[in-house]
């Protein structure tokens, strides 16, 4: 069971259905804020995951998150209003979680250099040089279950 760090409701699905709502998120943060295409944040692998969405007490869609089938989470997102918050963490915990109890050994992740502090509070490890993806510096890193 995962503690949560803030007062979020998290919630896990397929991608028909929490797209709604994590593609809200996604927009915002991805296309609009940070400007990365359109067509570059959207693909097939969305159908293949399992999905995390955050709620507010008003059941707004705030973060969401996604575990790929080989362990990979991605498109870690946090409307910028409820950032540092803990909605974050709790949203990475929650799929860590999904992971291992699955089996997973491990989970990885590409990470946007600017928030690899936050991955690696959360115990994350640097696995590998800084690569460019979308024109976004980003870092591979790494979790090992004990």
């Amino acid at each position: 069971m995962v503690t949560l760090k803030s007062s979020a409701k998290i919630v896990l699905g397929d991608w028909a259905t929490l797209e709604k709502d994590a593609h809200a998120v996604r927009y915002a943060v991805f296309v609009q804020e940070q400007q990365i295409p359109a067509e570059l944040e959207w693909d097939v692998m969305d159908a293949q995951c399992l999905h995390a969405v955050a709620y507010d007490s008003e059941n707004r869609a705030i973060g969401t998150g996604r575990l790929l089938p080989d362990g990979h989470i991605g498109r870690m997102a946090v409307l910028a209003s409820a950032r540092h918050s803990g909605v974050g963490a709790d949203l990475l915990r929650t799929l860590m979680e999904q992971a291992k109890l699955r089996g997973d050994k491990l989970v990885q992740l590409n990470a946007q250099q600017s928030a690899e502090p936050f991955y690696a509070r959360e115990g994350f490890a640097r696995d590998g040089d800084i690569f460019m993806e979308a024109g976004i510096a980003h870092i591979s890193m790494a979790y090992r279950f004990d």
